[in-house]
C-alpha cells in the first residue's frame, strides 16, 4: 500500500532522480555545414597586371573567400561558363576578349576536387570581342556572341569536353534580317551582341543586340546546334540597348537588363511545343523600371547584370557608374518593386553570383580591384556587407564551380 507516509519518506528520491534526468545531455542532431566551394574569376590581361583565371575557395558557413590564386593563364577571360555537373570530368570555357577577328574560345579540364585547370584546346570565337559564352543543361553544345565582331557562333561539345570549330557563324550585321541599328551613334555604330542565352528547355536561344535594340530568338536544331531563321523582339524603346536576359523559375517571364538606359523589362515568354517548325516568343509586357536612382545622371551609368534568387521572389542587379546593386522584389504578376540600393563596395560591378546556398552574393568590381561579399537574407531579399571585400586585379566574372 503507497501510504503518505511512504510517499513523503520517497519524495526526495524521486525528485533527485527527475533532476538527475533532466541534466542528462541530449544528443543533438548535427546540422551538415556546407562544405567549401570553387570560385573562378575571369580578369582583363590587358591592364598589366591580371594574368588570367583566378582561383579561390568559398566558405559558405563563414562567408569567407581565400586569397585568389592564377590558376590558367589565358588572354583576357571575360567571360566563363562550365558544363554541367555529372559522372566524369567537367570542362570549363572562357572566351578571351580581345577585339582581333582571331579571337579565341580556350577549354579546360577541371579537377572538381582540386579545382585545377588544365588546358585542352583552343577554337576561334567566330569574331572579334567575345562577350559571352553559354552551354546547355545536357553539355551537348556551346554559343558565342562576339561583341564587337557582331556574330554568334554555335558549337558542339566534344566527347573529350572540347569545343569543336565553330559549327554556324551568323552574321548579325545583315540588318535587314536582325534589325535597324539604334539611335545611339556612339554606342550603337554597329551591331553588338552581348548574350547567348540558352532556354531553360534547352530548346530556344536568346540573344541581345546592344546595337540593334533587338533580342533574337531562335530554335536550336538538337542534332546539329545550328540555328533556325530568327524571330525578333524589341520593347520599342530605341536606345535602350539590351544587355542580358534571366529566366524567371516559373519560365513564363524574361527579365532584359538594358546597358545604355539603365532598365529591366519584363517579358512573357512562351513556345510552341508540337511543330515541325518550333518558335519561341517574347511578347511586351510592357512594364519597365529604372536600375538607377532618379536623382543620377542617367548618361554617367551603364547597367551590368541580373540575377534571379531561387525562390523567385527577388531580382538583383549591378549599376556602373552609380555603383550599386540594386534588389528588387518581384510580385505575383511579375512587375518589379525597388526593395534595396546598396554601395557595391568598389568601383563598377560588371559581375556578381549567388553563392550554392543563396546565403551570399559575391561582386565583381571591374575598377577598384575587389571582389565584395555581401550577406543576403533569404527572407526580405536584402544586403548586408560587405561582409569581405578581397583584392584582385580587374575582375570580369564570378563562376561558382
Amino acid at each position: 500500500m503507497f501510504s503518505r507516509r511512504r510517499f513523503l519518506v520517497l519524495f526526495p528520491a524521486f525528485a533527485a532522480t527527475a533532476r538527475a534526468f533532466a541534466a542528462w545531455p541530449t544528443r543533438k542532431k548535427k546540422v551538415a555545414l556546407p562544405p567549401p566551394i570553387h570560385v573562378f574569376f575571369g580578369t582583363d590581361t590587358n591592364k598589366g597586371v591580371s594574368k588570367g583565371i583566378y582561383r579561390s575557395t568559398f566558405d559558405p558557413a563563414l562567408g569567407q573567400l581565400t586569397p585568389p590564386t592564377l590558376i590558367a593563364a589565358t588572354v583576357r577571360p571575360s567571360y566563363l561558363a562550365v558544363t554541367p555537373p555529372g559522372a566524369g570530368r567537367r570542362s570549363l570555357y572562357a572566351v578571351n576578349a580581345i577585339n582581333d577577328p582571331g579571337a579565341t574560345v580556350t577549354s579546360f579540364m577541371l579537377d572538381s576536387g582540386s579545382g585545377n585547370l588544365q588546358q585542352t584546346g583552343e577554337v576561334p570565337s567566330g569574331g572579334a570581342g567575345p562577350a559571352y559564352i553559354s552551354v546547355d543543361s545536357t553539355g551537348h553544345a556551346a554559343f558565342v556572341a562576339n561583341y564587337f565582331g557582331g556574330s554568334v557562333a554555335s558549337y558542339r561539345v566534344q566527347s573529350d569536353g572540347t569545343l569543336s570549330h565553330p559549327v554556324e557563324c551568323l552574321d548579325f550585321k545583315d540588318h535587314q534580317k536582325f534589325g535597324a541599328l539604334g539611335p545611339n551613334s556612339a554606342r550603337q555604330d554597329n551591331s553588338h551582341p552581348h548574350c547567348v542565352t540558352i532556354s531553360p528547355d534547352d530548346r530556344f536561344l536568346l540573344v541581345c543586340d546592344l546595337g540593334t535594340d533587338h533580342i533574337s530568338v531562335f530554335y536550336i536544331h538538337p542534332e546539329t546546334g545550328q540555328l533556325s531563321d530568327p524571330h525578333l523582339f524589341t520593347n520599342e524603346r530605341p536606345g535602350s540597348g539590351p544587355r542580358h536576359v534571366v529566366f524567371h523559375p516559373n519560365g513564363r517571364w524574361v527579365y532584359v537588363i538594358n546597358e545604355i538606359d539603365s532598365s529591366i523589362d519584363r517579358c512573357l515568354w512562351t513556345a510552341t511545343r508540337f511543330s515541325n517548325a518550333p518558335q519561341g516568343l517574347l511578347v511586351n509586357s510592357t512594364f519597365s523600371i529604372k536600375t538607377i536612382a532618379a536623382d543620377f545622371p542617367a548618361e554617367k551609368n551603364t547597367a551590368a547584370e541580373l540575377t534571379i534568387s531561387p525562390d523567385g521572389n527577388f531580382l538583383y542587379a549591378s549599376n556602373r557608374g552609380e555603383d550599386s546593386l540594386v534588389v528588387f522584389s518581384i510580385a505575383r504578376n511579375g512587375d518589379l518593386a525597388v526593395l534595396q540600393r546598396i554601395s557595391c563596395g568598389g568601383k563598377t560591378p560588371r559581375h556578381f553570383t549567388l553563392d550554392t546556398t543563396a546565403q551570399w552574393l559575391l561582386c565583381a568590381n571591374q575598377d577598384s580591384a575587389n571582389v565584395t561579399v555581401f550577406r543576403r537574407d533569404a527572407a526580405t531579399g536584402k544586403l548586408a556587407g560587405p561582409a569581405q571585400t578581397v583584392a584582385l586585379d580587374s575582375p570580369l566574372f564570378t563562376l561558382i564551380a
